[in-house]
């Protein structure tokens, strides 16, 4: 099992939307057979890799064991029934980490797997399995996507001056790693206003990529200038006002973008209403790199379940932090009111220190 989830976290820049899964075959007498993982939307699943590969290195599955990170699915969706291809191949055995939250398959795939005479254990990795796919799990049972904040800053959590520079504040170390937590999102998000600021491409170009997230912008009035860097990239743009400007509209849709209004009533974008909408998109992780005052919008109305924060050895005193206004009960007169965060890891990247940390409790779904 430990060779399969390393091939699920392998494949979790290719998969999304679908959940990023490894296949190990074993022969009874220990031989690995064949091995695979979920491919790019449209291509084959992991057990369906696998057993290709045994094929090609001319090995009979008969009376062997799949060991799989997510339970084998058993519905016709972009592929066909990944439990049928097993049985149909003579797989006396699977084990399986944990059950598939789709509604699509919960448990069927294995009903239709000991139906069938195949033997199933449920368990081995089921921790580390889930958080591979902690993204497709949140919008399977939450109906959201799994939303990480990601910021740089100093130690002493400025991520820009008070005149706006940040490039840049952390090191090109630094950089090439969130490209890497970007190329694994189902989706980008940023403000209107870092747009307009920095005319950024937000895409995925420090580390080798098969697919570019879809660009997510919340753009109340729709600002967005039609000649924006970020409209040179091949990939999806959705664009989410609160006011539909005709005009300003068809000049962004006329560029490939697609502009959704969902006003809250207070004319700005309901954030909440947007998060709902991109699962409706298959979008199981959001990376967001936005400005000091989306990150607090969205942190203030609890929406944010992980930061990943890149720490820089600077002192900048005077500046921005990474969010303003966070607490929806306004500024905190008491700490033990303050947002509670559990560490997931902490780690060096370069002359960097890489935080990953989460609200308390978030994953408990």
């Amino acid at each position: 099992m430990t060779l399969a989830l390393s091939l699920a976290r392998a494949a979790s820049t290719t998969a999304p939307p679908n959940p990023a899964v490894g296949c190990v075959i074993l022969a009874s007498d220990g031989r690995v057979l064949g091995t695979g993982q979920t491919q790019r939307a449209g291509g084959a699943h992991a057990e369906v890799m696998a057993l290709r590969d045994a094929a090609a290195h001319g090995a009979p599955v008969t009376g062997a064991t799949a060991f799989v990170t997510l339970e084998p699915c058993s519905h016709h969706g972009r592929t066909g029934p990944c439990c049928d291809a097993l049985i149909a191949a003579g797989i006396w055995k699977v084990v399986a980490s944990i059950a598939d939250p789709n509604p699509l398959v919960g448990g069927q795939g294995f009903e239709r797997l000991r139906a069938a005479g195949v033997e199933v254990e449920i368990g081995p990795g089921a921790d580390e399995a889930r958080q591979v796919n902690i993204g497709f799990f949140s919008r399977m049972i939450r109906k959201t996507p799994w939303v990480r904040l990601k910021a740089a800053a100093s130690l002493d959590g400025k991520t820009a001056l008070e005149n706006g520079t940040s490039q840049w504040i952390t090191s090109e170390a630094a950089r090439t790693d969130g490209h890497a937590w970007r190329a694994r999102a189902g989706a980008i998000l940023t403000g209107v206003g870092t747009v307009i600021e920095d005319n950024p491409r937000l895409d995925v170009r420090l580390v080798e990529t098969q697919r570019q997230p879809p660009l997510v912008i919340v753009d109340s009035h729709l600002q967005t200038p039609p000649d924006a860097r970020l409209f040179d990239i091949d990939r999806k743009v959705w664009i989410y006002g609160a006011v539909r400007d005709e005009p300003k509209a068809a000049a962004l849709e006329a560029r490939g973008a697609t502009v959704t209004c969902l006003p809250n009533p207070h004319r700005k974008v309901d954030l909440a209403a947007l998060l709902r909408d991109l699962a409706a998109r298959e979008v199981n992780d959001l990376h967001v790199e936005a400005g000091h005052k989306l990150n607090g919008s969205l942190m203030r109305e609890g929406l944010v379940d992980e930061l990943l924060l890149y720490l820089a050895p600077k002192v900048i005193g005077d500046g921005l932090g990474i969010a303003s206004q966070p607490h929806a009960s306004g500024t905190l007169t008491e700490l033990s009111a303050a947002l509670a965060l559990e560490f997931q890891s902490c780690e060096p990247v370069g002359p960097d220190l890489r935080i990953v940390a989460r609200v308390a409790g978030r994953d408990r779904f």
